[in-house]
């Protein structure tokens, strides 16, 4: 397996904005950016290879974004990865048909277990499942709702399926550039047959070659970039392929 590790700029859409929020609370918003489709053009210039949208206001039944997220699929020029609030094979379908290389599916997928069995086989090799992560116990809806399933027990159980990968979120240090959760991401990637992305704390580079010396594919960074705490340019050239 490619050992190498690609940062991942995030574009979360909420009401139209790119926004960042701190600690996965929707009243914490700090960041917040008129234009989605020129930040995720911008982070293309920079040097990124990859991007990772977020429809924030679908994954909590705010309604939705779905014009925005069609035009950065249509203008992004690099792979993009979606999602938020995708619990139906038809938007599966729509978002792939649209241009997303992959498409990142968490609430529903955790829940339904028939489910998510039937639509990593009727999509193969397109499908991340999101593991949002507090207390090593994954959590749903948004945040809102904690289940009962540890992720290093739920990842072994996606190592069976044909994924494209599984996107663990610290949602505990999601936004407040504390470091990430090594141990947890570490333990994650040796249990899972597939490639894992890490998100939430991330903000130095150590923390970036940290995470590509415990096995991690990827890492997905929000507000260290939006709030300059790592050098964008630096980050890319290090990690951006």
């Amino acid at each position: 397996m490619d050992n190498r590790l690609i940062a991942i700029p995030a574009v979360d859409l909420r009401a139209g904005r790119c926004v960042q929020l701190v600690g996965g609370d929707y009243e914490a918003e700090q960041i917040r950016l008129d234009d989605p489709v020129a930040v995720a053009r911008d982070w293309v210039r920079e040097g990124f290879t990859r991007l990772h949208v977020v429809d924030l206001d679908a994954a909590t039944g705010r309604g939705g974004n779905a014009d925005l997220i069609r035009e950065i699929l249509a203008t992004a020029g690099v792979p993009v990865q979606v999602g938020g609030g995708v619990r139906e094979e038809s938007r599966i379908e729509r978002l792939l048909e649209e241009g997303a290389e992959w498409v990142v599916v968490g609430t529903r997928a955790v829940e339904d277990d028939d489910w998510r069995r039937e639509m990593a086989h009727r999509f193969p090799g397109r499908l991340i499942v999101a593991a949002d992560v507090r207390e090593r116990l994954v959590v749903t809806k948004g945040w809102a709702e904690t289940s009962r399933r540890n992720v290093v027990d739920f990842v072994e159980e996606l190592s069976q399926l044909p994924l494209a990968g599984v996107l663990v979120t610290a949602v505990h240090l999601e936004g407040r550039l504390q470091g990430t959760d090594l141990p947890l991401m570490e333990d994650v990637a040796e249990a899972c047959a597939w490639p894992v992305f890490a998100s939430g704390g991330v903000s130095s580079l150590d923390d970036m070659r940290a995470l590509e010396h415990r096995g991690l594919a990827g890492a997905v960074l929000g507000m260290a970039l939006y709030t300059g705490a790592i050098d964008s340019r630096r980050l890319a050239e290090e990690f951006g392929a």
